[in-house]
Formats: C-alpha cells, sequence, structure tokens
C-alpha cells in the first residue's frame, strides 16, 4: 500500500520525523515537500538532523497571497498524485500545505489522512483555523491528539473515521531529547546559561504583520528587564526592521534554530513565551510556564490545569505573566500517549480491510 506524505513547514517535518520511519516499516511512503518554509534554517537543517527521509519530490512554491499559494500546491501535488496513485494521501495540522494535499487529494479521489485533527481555536480570522477546519471535512480517517479534539469534531458531526491516538509530537520528544542532549551545543556557542533566560518565538501573521501588535509585543520584551533568547523567524525580522522596531540588549537575537537545538533551549529556559501552537505544547512536555501571545490557544487543556497564560499582545499582561506567572499544580499528561505513530499504522492497515 502506497501513502503520499504531503509536508512544508517546520512543524510538519517534526511529526514527519516520528512519523515516517514507522509508516515505512509497513507502507511505501512518497513525501512530498512543498517548499512553503525554503530558508535552510527553517526547511532543510531538519531533514539533515531528523534523519527525515529525503523528499521524493519538492516544489519552490512562491509566497504570496494564501490562497494563491494553496492553489499552486494543490495542483502540483495534484499531479504527484496522478503519478504515484496512492492509496492515501496523509497531511499534518494546519498549514497552507495541508489544506492544499487536502485539496488535491479530494480532487483525485484519494482517501485523505488528517494527523492532529480536531483541534479548534474558534477564531475564524485565522488562516491555520481555516486550514484545519476545511481538511477535517474532507478527511477519510482523522487521528486526534486529545478528547477535546475528538470532542470538536462530533459537535461538528465528524464522528466516523476519528482516532484518538495521542500526540505525535510527544512520540517526537520522548525520542529526541537525549539526542539533543548529546549533540546540541546552542548554549555553548550562544553564551546562554542554564535556567537563566525565558525563550521566546514570534511568527504569526497576525503578530508580525500587525505593527501595533508586534511593537506592543517587543517593548513588553524590552521593559522586562529579564533576559530573553529570541531565534529570530524570517517573516518577524522583515517586520522589525520595515517598521522601525528595535530590541534591548537584554534580548539575544539568534538566527532560528533545528529542532535539537529548540529542544535544548526549551528544556533550560525558566518560562517559554511564544504565538506558536506547537512550542506552547512542546512548553508543557517540557514542563516550562508558558505565556502565549495569543487571545486563543488549540491546546485548551495546558491552560485549563495552569501552565500556560494567555495574554494576547497587552505590554502590561506580558510584562506582568513574564514577572508573576508560575504555575501552582501538577501537570496532567493530556497528550502523552506514548507510540502514536505506531497506533496510527495499525489504524491504517486496519482501515484497508474494510
Amino acid at each position: 500500500m502506497k501513502i503520499v506524505t504531503v509536508i512544508g513547514a517546520r512543524p510538519q517535518f517534526i511529526k514527519a520525523a516520528a512519523v515516517s520511519h514507522v509508516l515505512r516499516k509497513h507502507f511505501n511512503e512518497v513525501i512530498v515537500h512543498t517548499g512553503q518554509h525554503y530558508d535552510v534554517n527553517m526547511s532543510e537543517i531538519f531533514f539533515n538532523e531528523l534523519d527525515i527521509p529525503k523528499p521524493d519530490y519538492h516544489f519552490e512554491t512562491s509566497h504570496g497571497e494564501r490562497e494563491a499559494q494553496i492553489e499552486f500546491m494543490a495542483i502540483e501535488i495534484g499531479k504527484v498524485l496522478e503519478k504515484e496513485q496512492p492509496n492515501f494521501v496523509l497531511v499534518y495540522g494546519d498549514t497552507n500545505s495541508t489544506l492544499a494535499g487536502a485539496k488535491a487529494a479530494t480532487k483525485s479521489g484519494i482517501p485523505l489522512i488528517h494527523v492532529e485533527a480536531g483541534l479548534r481555536s474558534f477564531n475564524n480570522t485565522m488562516p491555520e483555523e481555516k486550514n484545519r477546519v476545511e481538511t477535517d471535512h474532507l478527511s477519510t480517517m482523522l487521528f486526534v491528539p486529545t478528547k477535546t479534539a475528538m470532542d470538536n469534531l462530533r459537535n461538528e458531526g465528524i464522528t466516523k473515521g476519528v482516532f484518538d491516538i495521542g500526540d505525535v509530537m510527544y512520540d517526537a520528544i520522548v525520542h529526541f531529547t537525549p539526542i539533543a542532549e548529546k549533540k546540541s551545543r546552542v548554549l555553548e556557542h550562544k553564551g546562554i546559561n542554564k535556567g537563566e533566560f525565558l525563550l521566546c518565538t514570534i511568527h504569526r501573521a497576525e503578530n508580525t504583520n500587525d505593527i501595533n501588535n508586534l511593537k506592543s509585543i517587543c517593548e513588553a520584551l524590552n521593559e522586562s528587564g529579564q533576559k530573553i533568547v529570541l531565534p529570530l523567524h524570517p517573516r518577524t525580522l522583515k517586520c522589525l526592521k520595515e517598521y522601525n522596531i528595535h530590541l534591548n540588549s537584554n534580548v539575544t537575537v539568534i538566527d532560528p534554530v533545528g529542532y535539537l537545538d529548540m529542544l535544548m533551549l526549551e528544556k533550560n529556559a525558566r518560562k517559554i513565551i511564544t504565538d506558536s501552537g506547537g512550542i506552547q505544547k512542546e512548553a508543557f512536555f517540557m514542563r516550562k510556564p508558558c505565556i502565549t501571545l495569543r487571545n486563543e490557544t488549540e491546546w485548551v487543556e495546558t491552560v485549563e490545569c495552569g501552565w500556560n497564560l494567555i495574554v494576547g499582545t497587552n505590554k502590561q499582561k506580558i510584562k506582568d505573566a513574564i514577572e508573576n506567572f508560575v504555575p501552582t499544580t501538577q501537570p496532567v499528561d493530556f497528550f502523552s500517549k506514548a507510540g502514536a505513530a505506531g497506533q496510527m499504522a495499525e489504524c491504517i492497515k486496519n482501515w484497508k480491510s474494510k
């Protein structure tokens, strides 16, 4: 049986690192890289350090408007599907590549597998929300990481082909953290001391493309007086320059890092400040207090148990959280079902016989 896997962005590379080697024990997997992330530090480094199988197809996707990007990728993926004639198309998460793969599979009449299905922010202005909702409604098999995700799908009338297998990113954390501890030298190379810094990431369009939001976040970081390490996303760097926003010396700006280095930064930070869905979850896995620079989150369990604080882009709320936010409860293992990738492979094999 053949599966075409579509990936194109950092979170998908990490999930593929956990899943592809398991799938290949049972299936013929063909990997399509859409080129959505094109920077070496946003793409190539992940394939090299995580030993992800090299893509069989790699597009050069332009970085224009969302709709045009999705349309281009869907057409190119469709050409691959026509050639490969797979039994399934597999997509991860909620990026433009995800929806492009879903559209191509549907147009070609090929069953669609959605990994990390059922997540909802209930903010319909987010491109990611549009991508994940439409992908879920096109999918044949939906692998969800939490009971909340299962409930979200049920509320939308999706009950067939839904499997709660846990989170494949937990598989990645378990496998790659010991490797990162041996191989990563990011702390030494950047002169960063364990436990003496906060880690920050900013990349979502609603923060980077809005001068007021980005200015408010950066002012909060500057005025916090805390040592903050900021791996800078290319889009964020572009907007900082365009808006003439400056960061003070307490904020150490570094280039984007690979997954192993990011794991070590997360593990050794005192707190994590982010607008990334994936890093919110990684912070929870690492038992680090997370301050989320959004007005909502898909990972509601992390908020409900007191380990994730939603602050939006309000400068004072960000500063107060940096200074005062300390979880007072023991975290609950909402996502930590070991062997999610293996469960997924078994579900796909059994589906074939139906």
